[in-house]
This record gives structure tokens, C-alpha cells and sequence, in this order.
């Protein structure tokens, strides 16, 4: 394994303790308790030392392909072949693709026991730049299909490991793959310790305001790449989304046919699921003010819309409403199944798994969207938010190791302060500590994880080959 000296990555990238994100108001000192919870975490280290992180030795009886093939029963038939398709177009992409396979390899990791709401799937094209209800665009984790109260050191070696694959997956070289994951797994430390010196409300609101980002970039160049997320933002507004996938037809307006990702299906039930019933039973579970707001509109039209990578197979729909004649807006229905954790952390404690990405989402995210909620239909749950509300992701197609590295430190960030809502952010800083020994841990591992991730993506590639798994 290559050393790595974190010294000489802070210094020559350009990343130092006081520079992430600008730091919020602190405490001058912890309280009683909140030094009673970092003593904790300190002492965690006695039963799960932080170098153990690094470990990583596969199960002997591990089994990729059968986990991806149990992931696809329950779902659209059709439409897994597409979903492999997908998958199969490189190990980075798979990795995404593949969280089943990560959780059941984690169950067998080294563990705190320190329990958050964890995301499930904290790999790093989960993260994202969206709206807030006041209309302010943060950046925050962005996918919640697999939350589940968990261990957070799940989702940080997800975090990481992906970025040493999106680097790889750029063409970059070793060094420059492992100082993205380094940059990761240093930028989470030092964020969860500013935040387990924060009172606890300056956690609860604290967020990565666009704003903020932009004021802390260094260089003209960056200021140029954070302000073009503001565009991009501006372009997939709920006005604009309208008019890139609707069209006026008979007067009245409809999504435009694009198959096999977006069609009209005349009856959704041949699907498993009514859209009619979710929109009638989702409509009870939002709030009351929200409630008056939804009451103006009514529904004119849906579609099966595929999306993503994990979520291909899985029913997923839009719904178009209209106030008025130039009055319309969108809402994403995308089935809930059990999360991938499950079987290592135990159910959900909410039944219908919709309200459970829901509850998740809301506990994790600094601002959720107002339109949030969920329902069920046949024997499947759904979760229904607004669709392209002001929402835009990372594109890696011409990125190079700087612009991954920042993008890297601001997941991690993110991914901090959605832990420390859950409140454990003094144990695990307390664990974690100044040095960085949990970090060389960390990205050790992450390293090695990338490595069976690319193992795991031939062995897929070859099972298409031989027909054993079918591409589209």
C-alpha cells in the first residue's frame, strides 16, 4: 500500500483545518455532557482501534452477482436489462449501481457502535445542489433510497471509496485518485469536530449555502465553475423542466413520448401501482399549509419516467399538474423498497418504506423539499417529491483531480453535518480525534474496497459476455 503522508497533500492541494466552508459560530469550550460524550468516543478506541478501519478481507462465501440478481427481483423485468446495461459502462458506475453488495460486505467491518441516520448509499454522485423552500440553492446529500439508522462509518467508506473511483474512472493517476479520498476523509474529521463544539441548534440549521461556497473559492477559475452550478440551477427549475418534457397537445398540456426513459402507459396498474391512488393518499400526508398550496392544482397527465442507476427496474413515475394554463409544475414518484441495510441493522420502524426515505431524508437533509411525502399502492410504497426543483449534480466528464477534490471536501462536509443531526457528533469526534490515524485507515481501505469494485465489475462484464446476466 502507498504511504500516505497527509502533511504533503494538505500542503500542496491546498488544504488546511481552517478553509472548507467557513466556519460557523462555536463554543468556547464543550459542556459537561458534550465532554462526557468526546471522553466516550475516545474511549471507543480501546474495543475498535481507528486503524482497524483499514482492513479489508473478503467473506469467502461473498457472492456479487447472486446479491444484484436478489436486488432486481420485485422489480420491472423489462427494464433490468437497461439497468445492467447501465451498470456494465465502468466499475464506478457499477459501484453505484451495486450498494447491496457494499452493505453486505460492511456487515462484516469493523464498527463503533455509534449509531446515526445513515444514507445507505453515501457514494459521491448522491450529493448535490438543490432548493431550499425559501428558493436558496445548498448542497447536501441528495438520495435517500436506502436510510436506515446504521453505523456511520458505512457511509463514509462508501464516500470515499467512490472517489477513488471516480478518479479512476478520469483516468487519474494512483496518487491523484488517493488524495480525492484523503481530501475526503480529512474534510469529514475536521468538519464533525467544528460541529461537536457547536450548540446544538447551529447544528440542526447549519448548511452549505451556495452563497457561502462561492464567497470561500480561491481563484477566479473556481469562482467561474461554483457560479456555473447557479446556472445549471436556474435551467432546471420546475418552469423549465415543464417545458423540456411537456408539450401542448389537444390544448391541454402532456409529457413528451421519449422510450424506453419516459412513455405513457395507459394503465399504470399493469405496472403494480395506480398514480391516481398514490396522489390521493400522499396528499394526507403532507402539512396542513402545504396541503392548501397542492389543493390548487390538478392532476393532467403521467408517465413511467426511468431514472438513475440502483433505482432502474424499480416504478417510478411523473405526474403533471396544472393551476392554470401556464401555471403547471412536476412531482417524481419513485417506489420505496427495503433499504439495503436491513438485513444487517434491522427493519425500518416505520411500515410503509416511503415514510421511512421520507423521515430519513427530512432528519438528515439541513432543508427538505416542502412537497415531500408518501403513499402506497397495490403492494408497493412509494416516496413523491417535486422533480428538477432547482436540482443539479456533479459532471465528471471533463473534471479534472483539483475540481474532484473539491467537490470531494464538500461531501464530506455535507456528509458530516448530516450525521451530526442524529447527534452523535461529540462521540464521533471524540473517536476520530486530531490525528490523522483514522484517515490513513479510512482511505486505506478505500483504496482496496476500489480494487474488489473493479474485480466485482469484470466479473459482471463477463457474466454479460456469457449471456449469464442479460444487457440491453
Amino acid at each position: 500500500m502507498m504511504p500516505i503522508d497527509l502533511r504533503f497533500t494538505a500542503a500542496v492541494f491546498g488544504f488546511a483545518p481552517s478553509d472548507p466552508v467557513g466556519k460557523d459560530e462555536t463554543m468556547d469550550t464543550p459542556g459537561t455532557q458534550a465532554k462526557a460524550r468526546l471522553e466516550r468516543g475516545r474511549a471507543l478506541r480501546d474495543t475498535t482501534p481507528r486503524s482497524s478501519h483499514a482492513i479489508w478481507t473478503p467473506n469467502g462465501s461473498r457472492a456479487p452477482l447472486a446479491l444484484l440478481e436478489l436486488a432486481s427481483k420485485g422489480r420491472l423485468q423489462d427494464l433490468i436489462p437497461l439497468r445492467n446495461t447501465r451498470m456494465v459502462e465502468s466499475a464506478f458506475t457499477f459501484f453505484r449501481g451495486s450498494a447491496i453488495v457494499m452493505a453486505a460486505d460492511l456487515a462484516d467491518s469493523p464498527v463503533t457502535g455509534l449509531c446515526v441516520q445513515a444514507c445507505g448509499d453515501a457514494h459521491c454522485l448522491n450529493f448535490g445542489g438543490f432548493a431550499t423552500p425559501e428558493r436558496n440553492l445548498i448542497f447536501d446529500v441528495n438520495d435517500f433510497d436506502e436510510t436506515l439508522p446504521g453505523p456511520w462509518e458505512w457511509d463514509l467508506k462508501r464516500l470515499v471509496t467512490s472517489m477513488v473511483l471516480a478518479g479512476r474512472s478520469l483516468g487519474l493517476k494512483k496518487r491523484e485518485s488517493m488524495s480525492a479520498a484523503v481530501t475526503a476523509a480529512q474534510a469529514y474529521r475536521m468538519r464533525m469536530r467544528e460541529l461537536a463544539f457547536m450548540p446544538a441548534l447551529d447544528v440542526f440549521y447549519q448548511k452549505l449555502d451556495a452563497t457561502k461556497i462561492l464567497d470561500a473559492a480561491r481563484s477566479a477559475g473556481v469562482r467561474r465553475r461554483r457560479g456555473r452550478i447557479a446556472d445549471d440551477a436556474a435551467t432546471t427549475s420546475v418552469r423549465a423542466a415543464v417545458e423540456k418534457f411537456t408539450d401542448i397537445v389537444d390544448g391541454e398540456r402532456r409529457f413528451i413520448e421519449d422510450p424506453p426513459i419516459l412513455f405513457h402507459s395507459s394503465k399504470t396498474e399493469q405496472h403494480g401501482f395506480e398514480v391516481e391512488e398514490i396522489i390521493a393518499q400522499y396528499a394526507q400526508t403532507l402539512a396542513p399549509d402545504v396541503r392548501v398550496l397542492f389543493d390548487r392544482y390538478r392532476l393532467i397527465d403521467h408517465a413511467i419516467k426511468v431514472v438513475g442507476v440502483g433505482s432502474v427496474g424499480t416504478r417510478c413515475a411523473v405526474a403533471l399538474f396544472s393551476a392554470d394554463d401556464n401555471d403547471s409544475m412536476i412531482l417524481q414518484i419513485k417506489e420505496a423498497r427495503p433499504s439495503v441495510l436491513e438485513p444487517y441493522v434491522g427493519k425500518s420502524a416505520y411500515t410503509n418504506q416511503g415514510e421511512r426515505v421520507v423521515r430519513g431524508q427530512r432528519l438528515m437533509q439541513s432543508a427538505s423539499d416542502a412537497l415531500l411525502g408518501w403513499a402506497s399502492s397495490g403492494k408497493h410504497d412509494f416516496y413523491v417529491r417535486q422533480f428538477k426543483d432547482m436540482k443539479v449534480s456533479a459532471n465528471f466528464a471533463d473534471a479534472d483531480i483539483y475540481q474532484l477534490r473539491e467537490y470531494a471536501r464538500y461531501c464530506a462536509v455535507a456528509l458530516a453535518g448530516a450525521h451530526a443531526r442524529s447527534g452523535e457528533d461529540d462521540a464521533i469526534a471524540g473517536y476520530i480525534g486530531k490525528s490523522d490515524v483514522f484517515d490513513r485507515a479510512i482511505v486505506e481501505f478505500a483504496m482496496t474496497y476500489a480494487d474488489q469494485a473493479e474485480a466485482d465489475h469484470a466479473q459482471f462484464v463477463a457474466a454479460i459476455a456469457t449471456g449469464e446476466v442479460e444487457a440491453a
